[in-house]
């Protein structure tokens, strides 16, 4: 269910939800999740649960708030919001998974500015958007946020329900239309969008990326160029300085910046499934 390639006939970078689930729960935060390749799952089904937050020691949060403020005084945008971690995946045979997750505040991120420190991972998801030529659509971070000049797929951290509301699959789908506006000016339904892949990553980060449908590359430009210009008249600049569509995962290795560290496996594997037969 993987891309090829490798002993077993995948990458290194790919893993089975089946063999996942023999292995059994493999916590985000194990002290060597930053050694960790980002994993690869394509799935059709997942299930949330809802967990304490991660321990943290005290002297690490001392630590913390001290990494945060210098963050801060760096960049005054960064906002202490709500956003959840991931404290575990499971795997619940083929094509599913169980994640579990916990409530805690953006600050939480300042602990990988900490030496030695437990990392915690984020919670995110994102939107696989073409074009009508089938090239993905990716953006490049502004100054405004925690990554300036990383490129991504639109998406952004999961932040926990309201009181007495399920963080569930459509929940998560909810999540993504919204950052699909804020980033690019592109208002999709919730039920139009797939769940395709779920990605582990660097400090145990966990997305959920899912597919929504093509749209034409002029309306995802002109849409974005609203929203930038729009941003600016109010004084902010926008999520996303700058846009690209790709019409081959290969193009990833020429953008001008860094990357985020799911984007090559997950551009990759997509334009796989993508490809028509034959190609």
């Amino acid at each position: 269910m993987c891309a090829r390639g490798g002993r077993s006939g995948r990458p290194a970078t790919c893993r089975s939800v089946r063999g996942l689930a023999r292995r059994g729960a493999r916590a985000c935060h194990d002290g060597r999740v930053n050694e960790r390749p980002v994993e690869l799952f394509e799935v059709r089904r997942l299930s949330l649960v809802e967990t304490p937050p991660p321990e943290v020691p005290p002297e690490q949060l001392a630590a913390m708030e001290l990494a945060w403020a210098a963050a801060v005084a760096e960049n005054p945008a960064l906002f202490d919001g709500p956003v959840t971690t991931c404290t575990g995946v499971t795997g619940l045979g083929s094509e599913a998974l169980e994640i579990r997750w916990a409530p805690i505040g953006f600050r939480y991120w300042a602990l990988r500015r900490v030496p030695g420190a437990r990392r915690v991972g984020s919670f995110f998801v994102t939107v696989l958007q073409t074009d009508e030529h089938g090239r993905l659509l990716l953006g490049r971070e502004s100054a405004s946020t925690a990554a300036p000049g990383r490129w991504q797929l639109p998406g952004g951290s999961v932040e926990p329900p309201e009181p007495g509301r399920p963080l569930d699959l459509a929940a998560l789908r909810r999540h993504a239309t919204v950052e699909l506006v804020e980033e690019v000016g592109i208002v999709t339904p919730p039920q139009a969008l797939d769940l395709r892949f779920v990605t582990r990553g660097r400090y145990g980060s966990t997305g959920v990326h899912f597919r929504a449908p093509a749209r034409p590359a002029a309306e995802l430009l002109d849409q974005y160029a609203l929203l930038a210009a729009a941003e600016r008249a109010e004084g902010r600049e926008p999520e996303l300085e700058r846009l690209a569509l790709i019409a081959d995962p290969a193009e990833v290795a020429l953008l001008e910046g860094t990357l985020v560290d799911y984007l090559a496996p997950v551009a990759t594997r997509f334009h796989e499934l993508e490809r028509p037969p034959g190609d």
